[in-house]
């Protein structure tokens, strides 16, 4: 019985022995291409860094001048924290090829990733002269700056990027991040004015300024607003705020009151919930408060998408009124010609909205805002001299202001910001 065991021993031990030996004269038979392949296998499929880097060891042994697969190398010693060894692997690439676009690229993300931000400028800046239209460096050069706290910098290679390729939604993105973080403040002023074709003899007039501090939470704001309306004037102070819980979460939050509730709300706030969701998805819920002689909520949800060079919006409000709901829905787009304060825009939708100044006042209760209105609105927003913004809108609606009774009413509004 015992020779028997020790003679299974044997021949299991010889067939794992020749077993091993034909698997390793299969992959020395393999070629440089065959072993990268196989080697970014281990590597996404299997969670095998050690394996794939023995693959890849085996391909350059083979193809010592194959320089991809040497910075694929340096890559996975970046994935497993090898970084001397990645360090080491980027430097012996660039030093035979000093325009590898992918070896700048991974080199200089290793050294931002792991707080080294001077570093990975100057690699990325010696990519960037071998490689001038290259999107990837010049958008890790713009993140490296911020860090920096060179903002001027970066949103300068922001915009020439965006003037190369407007299409870049992630450098747009940055790009808003950059003038919040850049510019601590900001003032604007705008003017509204309001015509009816017959349903008030008297156009409306409405303006206002503000005044936004950008903090470590998010952006607060006080705004002072001015309406003429029925020939009567009043004024309204809100307060305004952006706090931010995480990367995915952030809030709006808004206060208002006024001298006048026949011309603003009494009071007036609202809140909103937004998430950054993954695919440049982004979606929000919340409500709006509006106190004339009654109080009225209305509830918002809304959903929003980048692709490529535009953005769509679509949003409903919400108001339960006498046991029923009273529905608006709008949609918008965005073309965006460069950043993010260069855009045009068009807005569309049916019923009214609590966030348009304009028609706020139709919430007072009497049930005005149950009435049927149809408007579409165009916008132009422009970015010049790095810190002005100059916004111009324009729009009509169809406006119900009694049953089966319908009025044009034409708005145009202009206004200006400065950043400081």
């Amino acid at each position: 019985m015992i020779k028997l065991f020790r003679l299974l021993k044997i021949i299991f031990f010889l067939i794992f022995v020749l077993t091993g030996i034909e698997s390793k004269a299969q992959t020395d038979s393999l070629s440089s291409d065959e072993l990268y392949t196989l080697a970014r296998n281990a590597a996404f499929e299997e969670d095998n860094y050690p394996k794939a880097v023995s693959l890849l060891k085996r391909a350059i042994d083979q193809s010592p001048d194959y320089l991809e697969i040497q910075v694929f190398l340096g890559r996975i010693y970046t994935y497993s924290d090898s970084l001397s060894l990645a360090r080491n692997t980027f430097r012996q690439v660039l030093e035979k090829d000093a325009t590898r676009e992918d070896a700048s690229f991974a080199y200089g993300n290793l050294e931002y990733w792991n707080d080294q931000p001077q570093e990975a400028l100057v690699i990325v800046d010696s990519g960037i002269e071998y490689n001038p239209g290259s999107e990837d460096l010049i958008l890790l050069k713009a993140k490296i700056l911020k860090d920096l706290k060179e903002y001027e910098a970066a949103a300068l290679t922001l915009q020439n990027l965006l003037a190369q390729n407007p299409k870049l939604t992630q450098a747009r993105s940055l790009l808003r991040a950059l003038n919040t973080a850049a510019a601590k403040n900001s003032v604007g002023v705008t003017y509204e004015y309001v015509y009816f074709d017959k349903r008030f003899d008297a156009p409306w007039h409405l303006a206002g300024i503000d005044y936004t501090r950008q903090t470590a939470l998010g952006s607060v704001s006080g705004r002072l607003n001015y309406a003429n309306r029925f020939r009567n004037d009043a004024i309204q102070a809100e307060i305004e705020a952006y706090p931010r819980i995480s990367d995915l979460f952030y809030t709006y939050v808004n206060f208002g009151v006024s001298n006048d509730s026949g011309i603003f709300p009494k009071l007036r706030g609202g809140f909103s919930l937004f998430a950054n969701l993954p695919a440049a998805f982004e979606a929000d819920a919340g409500f709006r408060y509006l106190s004339f002689d009654d109080d009225t909520f209305i509830y918002t949800v809304g959903v929003g998408k980048y692709y490529k060079n535009y953005w769509f919006n679509l949003r409903t409000y919400l108001t339960p009124t006498s046991g029923e709901l009273s529905k608006s829905l709008s949609l918008t787009v965005r073309y965006y010609l460069g950043g993010a304060d260069d855009f045009l825009g068009i807005r569309t939708g049916v019923g009214i909205s609590p966030d348009n100044s304009a028609n706020s006042v139709l919430f007072d209760g009497t049930g005005q805002n149950r009435l049927r209105s149809n408007n579409i609105f165009l916008t132009y927003r422009k970015l010049f001299s790095g810190t002005n913004v100059l916004i111009f809108e324009t729009g009509i609606e169809d406006q119900e202001y009694a049953v089966d009774t319908r009025g044009i009413q034409f708005s145009a509004s202009l206004g200006y910001i400065k950043r400081f």
